[in-house]
């Protein structure tokens, strides 16, 4: 990246029309004319570099795409619809029947579903290690293993996964090592830098940062994107125009946005951790995390998930829930305005309770996105549904 972060997101944009326009237009069009026939032709046979139609690429998706390749260290990306399309898109593009995923337990409830459900039906099978169990990595790499996947900091319990040694092993044994980065956002930390070879992003969550529109995104390797992006152009999981350009508007505030998300989060860690109603407390850059030193030394800042048992089990965490008079109860997270989840009960709802449990969703787990509101309102909230 030649500039700053934050100069790229600001100031990499399309070209202005004649109009002269200071701030990219939509372009809400499905489809792109040709001068003639020879132009239509060599234009649909790649043999020039142009939009033809919106399922393929539309100029508000190109900026959109453009300005995360280059804040991931990237050579090449595509947008997609949502977090989960960029995921399957990414996972059907590569693999064949027949090859083998190592993936971390610690993985998105969807995530999970598509590796247990419906990859299995071309074949597929996927082997999960534990968070505490990556240096045991190796033994579960087959002859057929294609693919090595992981979340970091993982949803929802906020573990941390070494990128650089991770990385290391996928290079060892040839293996595409993909990272999802939604939590950590590419301000926070750039799995390229360790060994990544694909990076994807649910841009609906601090990519997007208020709750608005969806949208995903893959970016890496031009050779393993080019498959990716035939993947996606003949079935369609495309990006809309009007949500690209809200996107790629929302990456401007991004650095300043994560700044703040990260300095109130911890600020709610602190909180929590020095309450007797919580029995524990995990936000990476908390001297109590087990992997702090790891989260140090490939992270930026924290981020803006705190995770945390309130004691009492299920019966608490619902009367915790009920009790929330600011804070939202919803699925989703990245937002301005503090989010509070149960997982159990419904991101990871669909999984088995033995399968929560490995991955440390007990039911008193209760994942908080910290928001932008003033940090003693935020505070002021979680005390009295706690005391509630």
């Amino acid at each position: 990246m030649n500039k700053h972060f934050e100069t790229v997101a600001i100031r990499s944009q399309t070209e202005r029309t004649q109009f002269s326009e200071h701030s990219t237009p939509l372009y809400l069009t499905s489809s792109f004319v040709f001068e003639d026939a020879e132009d239509m032709r060599s234009s649909f046979a790649e043999e020039k570099e142009r939009n033809l139609y919106s399922r393929f690429t539309n100029p508000n998706t190109t900026e959109f795409v453009d300005k995360i390749v280059a804040m991931e260290g990237a050579e090449a990306g595509h947008a997609f619809a949502t977090g989960m399309s960029a995921i399957f898109s990414t996972f059907a593009a590569l693999l064949n029947a027949g090859d083998h995923v190592v993936s971390c337990r610690s993985v998105f409830g969807s995530t999970h579903s598509m590796f247990d459900k419906y990859l299995p039906k071309w074949n597929i099978e996927t082997s999960y290690f534990k968070v505490n169990e990556a240096h045991l990595l190796e033994h579960f790499i087959k002859e057929n293993t294609k693919i090595l996947y992981i979340e970091t900091p993982t949803n929802p319990a906020v573990d941390i996964l070494d990128l650089d040694a991770i990385g290391t092993i996928a290079k060892k044994h040839n293996l595409i090592f993909i990272v999802d980065n939604c939590f950590a956002t590419p301000y926070i930390q750039q799995p390229i830098k360790f060994g990544a070879d694909l990076v994807i992003h649910s841009a609906t969550k601090l990519i997007d940062g208020q709750g608005r529109v969806l949208g995903g995104i893959t970016v890496g390797s031009k050779e393993l994107m080019r498959e990716i992006y035939l993947f996606a152009r003949n079935t369609g999981p495309a990006m809309s125009p009007f949500n690209a350009w809200i996107l790629s508007k929302s990456l401007e505030t991004l650095s300043i946005r994560v700044e703040k998300h990260c300095e109130n989060a911890m600020q709610v860690a602190k909180f929590l951790e020095g309450n007797s109603n919580i029995k524990f407390v995990k936000y990476p850059f908390l001297k109590s995390h087990p992997q702090y030193k790891v989260a140090k030394d490939q992270m930026k800042l924290g981020g803006n998930i705190v995770a945390f048992e309130i004691k009492g089990g299920i019966s608490a965490g619902s009367n915790f829930l009920n009790a929330i008079k600011m804070c939202s109860l919803s699925a989703n997270l990245g937002d301005t305005r503090t989010i509070v989840t149960h997982p159990s009960s419904t991101t990871h709802g669909r999984l088995t309770e033995e399968d929560r449990l490995e991955v440390g969703i007990t039911d008193g787990l209760v994942r908080i996105s910290v928001g932008l509101e003033n940090v003693a309102d935020i505070i002021a909230d979680i005390q009295q549904a706690l005391n509630a």
